[in-house]
């Protein structure tokens, strides 16, 4: 298929389903302080009762003593389950505003500790831990020392949160199911956390429950379980399920031919370029101007990009973060359920739309359904590539000035 064709294609069939959100949207402070009133008005004594949690939160700041927190909807207790970041939210297709309501509507109920947990299943840490480990929202009473305050803070990796109380105290209202994998994971106290992670994800979690699980400090060798900051868990997650994915495939044949695929997903247009070859992999990320990352309107289109080779990464991920991780992770499933391997180029348009940082989540879920459906092929890798820069706000040459696998391809005078 050509792939002005699939453009159309793509344009059509996917319109209704990804309503991006169309206007940029500043309420959401708004909505912040109203959960904050909410929260106020359900405290009977210092004390709510009867909330319900579907997940924690470990802050990063003052490391190794951190705020760690239990997340809970007050007054919609029923659906809980709803507001813990998952894969799901983008089949439901919420968009944008509905994103930052569903997180910033979750009280987080909050105190100081140290990373040290590897033998606390106690106090407020130790219901915490439990939370993290069920596979359901958890009926819990927490005690609170103060009223909420608005505490919007949205990094880019993990999900926004919302108003924050410091807690006194937290005591279960049930028994939390927690899965037998998980337990297997716990009995072991010799199991590092790596192949902890692979072998939850090689049964059946997704890496949203692996990066919670991890984030409790409830993986890796015993004398060594930590709580771990929810934005680190995230990429560490990404990044370990990635590199076990990669491994996997170091024997697989090659894709056939060069595809293009393209999804677009909460102001996010993604193009995945597939060509034949051994592993190779680059991450550009092209952020327009007015978009939350590049927020003046008069700055230009900002261009980041991080890349490996056959054998990984050896450094930090400099210019796209999470984002390298969470895209690379994506398209290694993919090229795992096919049993192929290949030299992937994503290409991330962040346009003016993504008004706010939703999380690394929506790059790794805009990038695993950038594979349903029909693609696009080419003749050559340079052939997709100009096709491709023709449906993006940058030139070739800019391009190939930032990305190292364009700079790679063959060019012609004409691409000048």
């Amino acid at each position: 298929m050509r792939l002005d064709e699939f453009v159309d294609i793509e344009a059509n069939e996917r319109a209704e389903r990804r309503r991006l959100a169309k206007e940029k949207s500043y309420d959401i402070l708004d909505h912040v302080e109203s959960v904050a009133d909410r929260v106020q008005r359900s405290v009977s004594g210092d004390a709510i009762v009867g909330s319900v949690s579907p997940s924690i939160f470990v802050g990063r700041s003052n490391y190794p003593n951190v705020s760690t927190g239990i997340l809970s909807p007050v007054g919609n207790e029923a659906d809980a389950a709803r507001f813990a970041t998952s894969g799901a939210w983008y089949d439901e297709g919420i968009d944008l505003d509905e994103v930052f309501r569903r997180r910033t509507s979750l009280l987080n109920s909050r105190r100081s500790s140290s990373v040290d947990v590897h033998d606390t299943w106690d106090g407020f840490v130790g219901v915490g831990r439990e939370v993290a480990i069920a596979d359901r929202p958890v009926d819990v009473e927490i005690g609170l020392d103060g009223d909420p305050t608005v505490d919007f803070d949205a990094d880019g990796v993990s999900t926004p949160t919302g108003p924050s109380a410091r807690a006194r105290s937290a005591h279960l209202g049930e028994n939390p199911h927690v899965p037998r994998a998980v337990e297997k994971t716990l009995e072991d106290d010799d199991w590092r956390a790596e192949g902890a992670i692979n072998y939850l994800y090689r049964r059946g979690f997704d890496v949203y429950e692996v990066n919670t699980i991890l984030s409790a400090g409830a993986l890796g060798q015993r004398d060594n379980r930590r709580l771990v900051p929810t934005r680190w868990s995230i990429t560490a997650v990404d990044d370990t399920v990635g590199q076990f994915l990669r491994g996997s495939l170091r024997d697989a044949r090659s894709v056939g031919e060069v595809e293009i695929h393209r999804n677009e997903f909460l102001g996010n247009a993604y193009w995945v370029i597939l060509a034949p070859g051994q592993w190779e992999y680059e991450l550009v990320e092209l952020k327009a101007p007015g978009s939350v990352w590049n927020p003046d309107p008069e700055a230009g289109m900002w261009l980041a990009a991080d890349r490996e080779g056959y054998e990984g990464r050896t450094g930090y991920v400099e210019e796209t973060a999470g984002a390298y991780h969470a895209s690379r992770l994506a398209v290694l499933e993919h090229l795992d359920d096919r049993n192929r391997q290949a030299k992937c180029l994503v290409l991330r348009h962040v346009s003016d739309d993504y008004w706010g940082p939703a999380g690394v989540w929506q790059v790794r879920e805009g990038v695993r359904h950038a594979f349903e459906g029909e693609h696009a092929t080419a003749e050559t890798l340079a052939d997709a590539v100009r096709g491709v820069v023709d449906y993006l706000p940058t030139s070739l040459s800019a391009l190939r000035r930032k990305s190292a696998m364009v700079a790679g391809v063959q060019t012609t005078l004409a691409d000048f």
